[in-house]
């Protein structure tokens, strides 16, 4: 009667229920990652707020004084650069969310991205790594601008160009990688549609 009752509790149908239910409780454990993308919507309002701050007093400046060039050329810059971290921030929180939480299921809106259609984890990959490149493209023009001042020394400006450069080769180090990887991967749009058209002659002939 025990031996019955033992077989009977670890029938394999039971225990595949079991491992489903374990399958289904970690797969809902992606949702933990929804509060830090809404975070990440927060720091992008904040990003916003210094924004029109510091546009602000760029329109303060050029308007009620005779500030230099370079000074306006550093706000200027300043604000490319939170536009474009905002940038970066908006592919986080769009592509990460897709990838690796929910579906956002907006297929065939207008206001669609077109790179949201092919995401995943590589091209997201490449995508902020080439995001981080520009906005460091920024600041390292921020100081070459700066570099008359004698708050700026040759070693800051060495380190910050060779940071640079690190990041430009990790970037084309990630798209190197992901073109390899998309090379290796079966593309079933085209094998699968040409075996049909090479078997219909055969079985008209047959």
């Amino acid at each position: 009667m025990r031996l019955a009752r033992l077989s009977v509790a670890d029938s394999p149908t039971e225990s595949r229920t079991r491992s489903g239910r374990v399958g289904y409780i970690m797969f809902l454990s992606r949702w933990f990652q929804a509060p830090l993308y809404l975070g990440l919507i927060v720091a992008q309002v904040v990003y916003v707020w210094r924004f029109m701050m510091e546009l602000l007093h760029l329109v303060h400046l050029g308007f009620t004084g005779h500030p230099p060039e370079t000074a306006v050329m550093l706000i200027v810059l300043g604000l490319v650069d939170v536009v474009m971290i905002s940038n970066l921030l908006i592919m986080v929180i769009i592509g990460g969310y897709e990838t690796f939480v929910s579906r956002l299921r907006i297929e065939g809106h207008p206001d669609q991205p077109q790179w949201l259609s092919h995401v995943n984890a590589n091209v997201l990959k490449v995508k902020l790594a080439m995001a981080i490149v520009g906005i460091s493209s920024i600041h390292l023009l921020q100081i070459f601008i700066n570099a008359a001042r004698p708050t700026i020394t040759d070693r800051e400006l060495i380190w910050k160009t060779l940071i640079h450069l690190t990041f430009v080769v990790s970037a084309l180090a990630l798209a190197t990688i992901d073109r390899i990887m998309a090379g290796g991967r079966p593309q079933h749009g085209t094998g699968g549609a040409e075996r049909p058209g090479q078997l219909q002659p055969e079985r008209m002939a047959a």
